[in-house]
């Protein structure tokens, strides 16, 4: 018995039973991971997935995966556009905000409707914000400053801080550990049942085979055009199935023969076979990260600021993304933090940036007297991109005049050492790209190894902290980008981008770091 009849016995199902279906309804069949039958018409799509979601509660676990599928089930008060500006989602506008930051009112949308009919209302916001805080690690920094609170109406939201939390809508808005507005009544831990208000709703999961979402009739899309994931959201498929497919060159398999619709994280050296296939199209998300360098400012060479910053102008950046990712399509060499129309870009202090400058260097070198002691850097080949800029960072140093020794250890050893200043002078890693500077990277906190801790970056955070003008806080970012590179406590050395790849007749895709199906359809 081959395979097919196997799967399609224990289905209950024939040869003849699949010939009827496939001949009546006129349809393509695919067998996709879990070897479910799946009948592939126009308006359904089976979506190739990393693997399977540690869990459906978009509170319970920070994993991208997890929002990506249940941000199309839950919306949140606020959301992201294509330039990652916060825009009210089922908020009615931007909250009204007091002068001193303290005070937040927010109007919630009208007739909106939960997948159980009822419509939504304040107490489900405040039921689903006090769930956020007490359950996820963003919820729980932003809970530490909420005074109260408390419904003006039906539809009204107040929101009283002790003190200013100028990120408040941004750590709303983000969809990881996302403060998901939910049904008050589908509120249990863990969740039993996924009540949202999204233009899906929730159906079966079989763990290991797939998450299924089918289109709300009910769905009250907002009226402006779609941005980002702002503006009007619309559901052209009638059916989405996220198919767990944990290994890559499979997804990639998938996509060219057509069983999946979409195929999500592929590796880059896969971009020359997709984009030679005429029945796919591959797909960039730019940026989706950023590698970066954590020096130990504590003890040892790099806690002279001098030395920091020559080590600063020895490194050719544009040389390391090119080791890591092979092809300048997919990485770009930026001196700015945050790209263009973002409200954080600027490009404030980047004239240290990407210099591979040995003579000048070496200069800094020899005033700040440095004794030859080798630079510890520590790296991974479980990030093979992470190993491969550590060998061209060698070479930059050695050229400037620095005695270098390479600690190649795998990721969980890695993660240990780091929090021992007596270990390395320099350590690799990366993150995804986030739209607010205090998510990321965690040494402009307080205490992240690196153990960076100067009067001039506490007096610039403080003022960048202290404002909640969105457009005043882009100006303070600068001065604190400014300070990153003059004191040097870690170097970003630029953006790298994702690859994952649509059927060529899927429409409506917009590329963003997570990647969204509404207002996208099947010719």
């Amino acid at each position: 018995m081959s395979d097919l009849d196997r799967e399609l016995s224990r289905q209950g199902w024939s040869r003849r039973d699949l010939a009827k279906f496939i001949a009546g309804a006129g349809m393509l069949v695919t067998l996709p991971a879990g070897n479910r039958v799946f009948a592939q018409g126009a308006k359904s799509a089976n979506l190739a997935m990393i693997g399977e979601p540690q869990s459906l509660d978009p509170m319970a676990s920070t994993a991208d995966l997890v929002s990506t599928i249940m941000m199309h089930v839950y919306e949140s008060l606020y959301t992201f556009d294509k330039d990652l500006n916060a825009q009210p989602m089922l908020a009615v506008a931007m909250p009204k905000v007091s002068a001193d930051g303290k005070l937040y009112e927010i109007e919630i949308r009208k007739g909106v409707k939960l997948h159980n009919g009822r419509e939504l209302d304040v107490e489900d916001v405040i039921a689903s914000l006090k769930r956020w805080i007490e359950m996820t690690p963003r919820g729980k920094s932003v809970g530490a400053s909420v005074d109260k609170m408390e419904a003006k109406g039906t539809h009204g939201l107040i929101i009283a801080l002790k003190n200013p939390v100028p990120a408040l809508l941004t750590h709303m808005a983000l969809p990881s550990g996302y403060a998901a507005i939910m049904a008050k009544e589908s509120i249990a831990n863990p969740l039993v049942s996924f009540i949202g208000t999204g233009p899906y709703k929730f159906v079966e999961r079989k763990p290991d085979q797939y998450v299924i979402l089918t289109k709300f009739d009910d769905y009250a899309a907002r009226s402006e055009p779609a941005n980002g994931y702002a503006g009007k959201r619309e559901a052209k498929i009638a059916e989405l199935r996220f198919i767990p497919v944990p290994n890559a060159n499979t997804r990639v398999e998938g996509i060219v023969a057509g069983q999946y619709q979409f195929a999500d994280q592929l590796p880059v050296e896969s971009y020359k076979r997709i984009a030679a296939t005429s029945s796919v199209k591959p797909v960039l998300v730019m940026p989706y990260g950023f590698p970066y360098f954590v020096l130990n400012t504590k003890q040892g060479p790099f806690a002279d600021k001098k030395i920091r910053q020559a080590y600063q102008l020895a490194l050719n950046d544009t040389e390391m993304m090119m080791a890591a990712f092979g092809d300048d399509k997919f990485f770009k060499a930026t001196a700015a933090h945050f790209p263009k129309g973002s409200p954080f870009h600027s490009e404030a202090g980047g004239a240290v940036y990407n210099k591979g400058d040995a003579a000048a260097a070496k200069k800094l070198l020899a005033e700040a007297k440095y004794d030859g002691s080798p630079i510890r850097i520590l790296n991974s080949k479980q990030y093979e991109f992470h190993n491969r800029m550590a060998l061209v960072m060698a070479e930059n140093l050695k050229e400037a005049g620095f005695k270098v020794q390479l600690d190649v250890v795998d990721w969980a050893t890695l993660v240990q050492r780091r929090a021992d200043p007596a270990v390395y002078d320099v350590y690799v890693t990366h993150s995804t790209f986030l739209p607010e500077p205090m998510l990321s990277p965690p040494q402009l906190g307080d205490g992240a190894p690196g153990w960076w801790d100067t009067p001039t970056k506490k007096a610039a955070l403080a003022a960048f902290n202290a404002e909640s003008d969105p457009v005043k806080r882009g100006a303070l970012w600068g001065k604190v980008q400014e300070i990153i590179y003059d004191e040097v406590p870690y170097i970003r050395v630029g953006d790298f981008a994702a690859l994952c790849a649509t059927s060529a007749k899927m429409t409506g895709f917009v590329p963003m770091p997570s990647p969204a199906f509404w207002n996208v359809d099947l010719a």
